[in-house]
């Protein structure tokens, strides 16, 4: 064996057996400080919308009072959604364990999910805080994303766009069923912990135009589309035709959502209809003002959105 030739070993410095960068003292505060910063910038940016909103409304935040959310990424949105509309539009004070991409059949059928909302419930009542209404959005990851292609007939097969037997397996099925349930178990977990039934607001979101816009174009935590991919397997190229079939699945969801709340058991849940609150006119591409992707409102959108739900919490 050859003689290993002697020399200076090389000194390591700390950290390096572990692979890890010793960062100078002026880099390590350098990046302290462009945290801070953009800290301070959110905020500053947070104090603005809420105090012109206030301006605007003359709703102090928190005035309104509290709400509990659990849902979709309508309630869980980057950099805005309906909450943020709520809270800083209209003066509620806002609760949340909406997660985005959450479907209604995780929501209720996920023991984890339903134990933050409790852990929340039980939290407030420790704080001698009520909630005014829960508030829940579902059913949009259920039907949108890999699998909506499932829901359509081929345009060659001369069947209508619809495939009548999966929607109704899905839709006035499946989830039917889940939304009760979900209903349902929230329902008991107030009881439980507040000893009242409190009210439930439930929404069907509005028309969306399946024109292949994802999240920021596609990027990040949203990417998408959601529908435009399905559509497109199978043969609807014009758009008119994919907006009018949305109309009618948002149509028959809404439907389902509408005969469930009222229903036995359920007198305190309200169908919040936003139907029609946001343009799906393609002429001019007007729609792109109330919709910033396939799927999510614009800011503008969503404060419009907003506006319908406190509607509706105001006769509570």
């Amino acid at each position: 064996m050859a003689k290993r030739k002697a020399g200076r070993r090389t000194r390591r410095e700390p950290g390096a057996r572990l692979g890890r960068a010793v960062r100078p003292a002026a880099e390590w505060a350098a990046a302290l400080a462009r945290g801070e910063e953009m800290a301070r910038q959110v905020l500053a940016r947070r104090r603005r919308r809420t105090a012109a909103r206030v301006a605007a409304r003359g709703a102090a935040p928190g005035s309104a009072g509290l709400l509990v959310a659990e849902g979709d990424s309508w309630f869980d949105y980057p950099f805005f959604d309906v909450l943020e509309e709520l809270e800083e539009g209209f003066g509620y004070a806002i609760e949340s364990v909406a997660h985005k991409g959450d479907t209604v059949e995780e929501m209720v059928y996920d023991p984890n999910q339903l134990d933050k909302l409790a852990r929340k419930l039980r939290k407030l009542k420790e704080d001698d805080e009520a909630p005014k209404a829960i508030l829940l959005s579902g059913g949009g990851n259920d039907i949108a994303g890999e699998e909506f292609a499932v829901l359509l007939n081929h345009k060659s097969s001369g069947l209508p766009p619809l495939s009548e037997p999966v929607v109704s397996g899905l839709v006035d099925g499946r989830l039917r069923v889940a939304v009760i349930e979900l209903a349902a178990a929230v329902t008991h977990l107030c009881r439980e912990t507040f000893g009242s039934t409190l009210p439930i607001l439930v929404h069907g979101y509005d028309y969306p135009v399946p024109d292949g816009r994802g999240y920021l174009g596609g990027f990040w935590v949203l990417p998408g589309p959601w529908l435009e991919p399905g559509f497109r397997r199978k043969g609807y190229d014009d758009l008119r035709e994919r907006s009018d079939v949305m109309v009618t699945l948002i149509d028959r969801f809404n439907a389902v959502l509408a005969g469930v709340a009222g229903g036995p058991g359920l007198a305190h849940l309200r169908h919040v209809d936003l139907r029609r609150t946001l343009s799906n006119k393609l002429p001019g591409a007007a729609y792109k003002k109330s919709w910033g992707d396939e799927l999510h409102p614009t800011e503008q959108g969503f404060r419009a959105v907003a506006d319908r739900f406190d509607r509706v919490l105001r006769t509570l």
